[in-house]
């Protein structure tokens, strides 16, 4: 059985977080890559087949067959839908629609998983070309770009500055977009590594009868996982907690990141010295590391606790601890040196001797074993002290977050387990210069290349960006909740004229500068009367000093303040972070960075000023210096930018803020570190990573940038080894080319201001869409799914804030999700063609203009690409049924109406991106890419209708409550509704 119904015309590659730098393909390379691709396609749809018919029958498969003709040749639902059409959706009972759900879903699923391995196959051929008399290198990658600068001849010096500060952090977070249950994931990897096998058989296996056999025996493996996942639910029947989360991201760290950490920084060495042997030096080894907001992000998930994030980083750091535990007894394998055939440096000699006083019972147990072999001694010790790490570390978790480590003094003697991983860093050194400066026995006069070890090299880079912590915890908290408990306190001990809250900004500011610089603390160590709210606020920040104390503080020093909008809102975190001992005020230092993130418009466009006048502080100034360095972090956030005012807007918000901040910054001698907060759809700023970086400002970088990274995010871009290590490089590489090969149009006033004026009309026609159409909102919750979408199990955190049913409350991810679901994908790009068009109309011929835009400004391309892809991936044909089937009947014309004018902008954006990007049809530039969005959206038209139709039954059963005439239960209709928004995810390859 083929879903696609032979649409398998060329290679697909995955349409949301796809990298694609660069391509060099003949076209015989082409059609080979197209003929491998189309049977790996071939062999899942007739496993998948079989399976079906093994467990439906062959009836089950011949109606989705019919359900998938309903789509045009264009991969879009018909304008109109034949009556009968809908009533073969609607006579469908609620079985064979669950079941015709699951099949849909569980083929995009495999679709995903056979495009996903095809990738990081092509990311492999990509880093070069052998087929050209002198290789070419694709863009994107370490082996083109130092070439590259080189060929642009710029300055080594500036080169090594970039490269001494290159800090790119991947922020992976748990937002509810990742629809797909940890039990399936699994799964996925499973069939992927089979999948795997039978490339390599097939293209290494030169005996026919012997490749027949090992073909026949994988396709039975991979036919048994299908068939497990088919009996496996793929919803969760419990909401997952916030561990529950925290274990799920931490398997990319478990499964992929942690050993592919080393080659990324192999790669980036042996590339440098290529083409500078002599003059420059590598980046420190952790030039890319990696944050977590999982069990850290507070605001607004209440599941989060201080004994929670704890627990995280008790669970992060046992994790570390059983993968060095493994590399160790790896390298007891592999460092057999004796000591009858060299001599071993003084330095070991020395530890095995402390070694043997402090752990006599470890000597004991291997002295006879190994005193010859002193390497595997040294290792047995360390081997020890990280067991003994571990165990320790089981306590820590179980004694809870306010028993400081003092606590643990006595039950494990000093020496015996390694208190920071600098300590085992230290060990491991001392194996390393003892290989370097072993000589043989033989010919000791020889002068011989010193010993080295691959696996030991690579376990020291993993513990010098993994250390102790795995990943840096992010604390986030919304601002309100420091204003409210800085309040509380001042009116217990009634030390303000007046509430705090009801003090103007001088004020505030005035009166928290005069505090900080005072030693009197303003809350006691005994209870005090205070909210839940206020003691959860202080509760955190003494959390973090004990993590601190515990685990460094590598484990936990960002504290995030979201929605930020004035200074105080600095002042007040840095105040009670005083309260919890984590700034010093008698020295001015701290441990705690205060990283202000500016979401909406009016918050961006503030954004310099408030930091400028923070800066205008010696105080902090003196803080910045003496315990960051000069560093300042800002976050930008996409989300809400977008929803208060549309696509173009936010992002051309946010690129002048960054300009802006920068300028700020410089004035004031300060270091700048731009932390964006990108979300796996265009519409929260998501996109392909390398275009994204090189569409920043280039002066903004100066080599420093961190990212969010979220929900499907992860699974599409670190579920492989070679695609994790590809988007790394790639994102390393932007960071470097962008930092030194600024666009040098970027500053050009006439170019700003031509953005500043489509923004601007951008926006408008947004907001008299979005906030000022009264009829909108219920127009949102009657034609998405939203209210259904709120009901899946997939995150700890609720959909909305305040659980109100207004926009403000409604957070931006299931937003995002609804309008994606329903196939309008409205946020990621109404008002853009409205504000092209409009800028055209009042200047003819300036079309020449913008298409020059396209081609030489970063900014510019990425913008447009970004909505063209959306464009292509939204059908309003299907979403015009989601209008006519779900809408109350006493607003149709109403929302009718909304939906006309949603056409007319479709229509018009269309049109316009087509002008500019010189298209005959979306994606003209990028075929592979079209053909796989075509694939996709004729795959997904059916559930579309199936959606639409378990939707209207569900809600049906809703407003009349429980009537005999309904055959199906609420629960039954519910799950078959959240079973097509799984596989419409699926599809999509995006969700929020």
């Amino acid at each position: 059985m083929s879903f696609s119904s032979g649409h398998h015309q060329a290679l697909s590659p995955s349409t949301i977080t796809t990298v694609k730098p660069g391509h060099h393909h003949t076209n015989a390379d082409r059609q080979q890559l197209n003929q491998r691709f189309r049977e790996r396609i071939q062999v899942i749809e007739q496993l998948l087949e079989q399976t079906l018919v093994d467990e439906c029958g062959q009836e089950l498969v011949d109606l989705l067959r019919e359900l998938q003709a309903m789509c045009s040749p264009q991969g879009q639902a018909p304008e109109y839908p034949a009556q009968e059409v809908l009533a073969l959706v609607e006579s469908l009972d609620l079985d064979r629609v669950i079941t015709a759900a699951r099949a849909f879903a569980l083929y995009f699923q495999l679709i995903n998983i056979v495009e996903q391995q095809f990738e990081q196959e092509e990311h492999e051929r990509q880093r070069v070309d052998q087929s050209q008399p002198i290789p070419r290198f694709a863009p994107g990658t370490f082996r083109w770009l130092f070439p590259e600068l080189m060929r642009q001849n710029v300055p080594p010096r500036q080169i090594q500055q970039v490269l001494d500060n290159l800090d790119l952090q991947m922020v992976f977070t748990a937002h509810p977009t990742e629809i797909v249950r940890h039990t399936i994931r699994l799964k996925q990897r499973s069939i992927a590594k089979l999948l795997k096998q039978l490339d390599q058989i097939t293209l290494n296996s030169a005996n026919q009868i012997s490749l027949n056999w090992e073909v026949e025996t994988l396709h039975r493996e991979i036919a048994e996982e299908i068939r497990l996942w088919w009996h496996t639910d793929e919803l969760n029947r419990a909401k997952p907690t916030v561990l529950d989360e925290a274990d799920y991201t931490l398997h990319y760290f478990q499964d992929v990141l942690f050993d592919a950490i080393p080659q990324l920084y192999d790669r980036l060495e042996r590339s440098l010295g290529a083409v500078f042997p002599h003059h420059l030096t590598p980046p420190r080894p952790n030039f890319c590391s990696f944050g977590s907001w999982v069990g850290s992000d507070r605001d607004g998930n209440p599941s989060v606790t201080p004994p929670v994030t704890w627990s995280t980083a008790c669970y992060q750091r046992n994790l570390v601890l059983e993968k060095y535990i493994a590399a160790v007894q790896k390298l007891l394998g592999l460092l057999s040196v004796s000591q009858q055939h060299v001599d071993v440096a003084q330095p070991l000699l020395d530890s095995l001797a402390e070694d043997e006083r402090i752990m006599p019972q470890v000597y004991e147990l291997n002295n006879v074993r190994y005193l010859q072999e002193p390497y595997r001694f040294k290792l047995t010790y360390i081997l020890k002290r990280l067991e003994n790490t571990q165990q320790r570390n089981q306590l820590v978790k179980e004694r809870g977050w306010e028993a400081t480590q003092y606590l643990l003094a006595g039950e494990m003697p000093a020496g015996t387990f390694y208190s920071n991983a600098q300590e085992f860093l230290a060990e491991l050194g001392i194996l390393r210069q003892a290989l370097a400066e072993s000589r043989s026995h033989y010919q000791p006069q020889v002068h011989k290349s010193p010993l080295s070890c691959r696996a030991l090299e690579h376990l020291i880079r993993q513990v010098q960006v993994f250390g102790f912590h795995l990943a840096h915890l992010d604390i986030r908290q919304e601002s309100t909740r420091h204003a409210e408990a800085i309040a509380e306190i001042a009116a217990h001990l009634q030390i303000l004229p007046q509430p705090y809250t009801e003090l103007d900004e001088a004020t505030k500011v005035s009166w928290l500068a005069q505090e900080l610089q005072t030693r009197r603390p303003l809350v006691s160590t005994y209870h005090q009367p205070f909210s839940a709210k206020t003691q959860e606020t202080l509760d955190t920040l003494r959390m973090v000093a004990n993590l601190q104390r515990e685990f460094s503080t590598a484990i936990c020093h960002n504290y995030i303040i979201s929605m930020s909008e004035q200074v105080s809102d600095v002042l007040e975190v840095l105040l009670l972070a005083k309260e919890a001992g984590l700034y010093d005020p008698a020295k001015g230092t701290g441990s705690l960075e205060i990283i202000p993130l500016f979401e909406t418009v009016e918050d961006l466009k503030r954004a310099p000023t408030v930091m400028q006048e923070l800066f205008k502080f010696s105080l902090y100034r003196q803080y910045l210096a003496s315990s960051f360095d000069h560093l300042q972090e800002v976050m930008l956030g996409y989300s809400d930018s977008n929803k208060d005012s549309g696509f173009l807007s936010s992002n051309w918000e946010i690129y002048k803020a960054q300009q802006a901040l920068q300028v700020c910054a410089d004035r004031f001698g300060i270091k700048l570190r731009l932390f964006h907060g990108r979300g796996g759809s265009v519409g929260r700023g998501g996109g392909p990573t390398y275009q994204a970086i090189l569409a920043q400002p280039g002066h903004s970088l100066q080599g420093r940038i961190r990212i969010t990274e979220q929900g499907e995010v992860l699974a599409s871009k670190y579920s492989l080894s070679e695609l994790a290590l590809f988007n790394l490089e790639t994102a390393t590489t932007a960071l470097i080319e962008a930092s030194l090969l600024p666009n040098t149009h970027e500053n050009l006033r006439a170019w700003q201001e031509i953005m500043d004026q489509m923004a601007t009309r951008s926006r408008q026609c947004y907001r008299q869409l979005v906030h000022e159409q009264p009829e909108f909102i219920d127009f949102f919750h009657q034609v998405t799914p939203i209210e259904e979408i709120s009901q899946l199990r997939i995150s700890s955190r609720p959909a909305r804030r305040a659980g109100k049913r207004d926009l403000a409350s409604l957070r931006a991810i299931p937003w995002v999700f609804g309008w994606t679901q329903s196939r309008f994908l409205l946020p990621s790009w109404y008002g853009v063609g409205t504000a092209i068009a409009e800028f055209l109309a009042e200047n003819p011929g300036h079309l020449d203009l913008l298409q020059f835009f396209y081609s030489k400004w970063q900014f510019f391309k990425a913008t447009i690409s970004r909505v063209e892809m959306t464009l292509a991936k939204t059908d309003l044909q299907i979403a015009h049924h989601y209008v006519r089937e779900l809408s109350d009947p006493s607003r149709r014309q109403a929302f009718e109406q909304i939906f006309n004018q949603l056409n007319q902008e479709y229509e018009l954006t269309c049109g316009v991106i087509l002008k500019i990007t010189d298209h005959q049809q979306l994606l003209d530039g990028d075929p592979d890419l079209q053909r796989s969005v075509q694939l996709r959206n004729g795959s997904i038209v059916p559930l579309g209708f199936i959606q639409a139709s378990l939707i209207k039954r569900l809600r049906y059963h809703n407003d009349r409550g429980v009537d005999l005439r309904v055959r199906y239960s609420r629960a039954e209709l519910l799950r078959g509704a959240l079973l097509t928004v799984n596989g419409i995810a699926a599809g999509m390859r995006n969700t929020g």
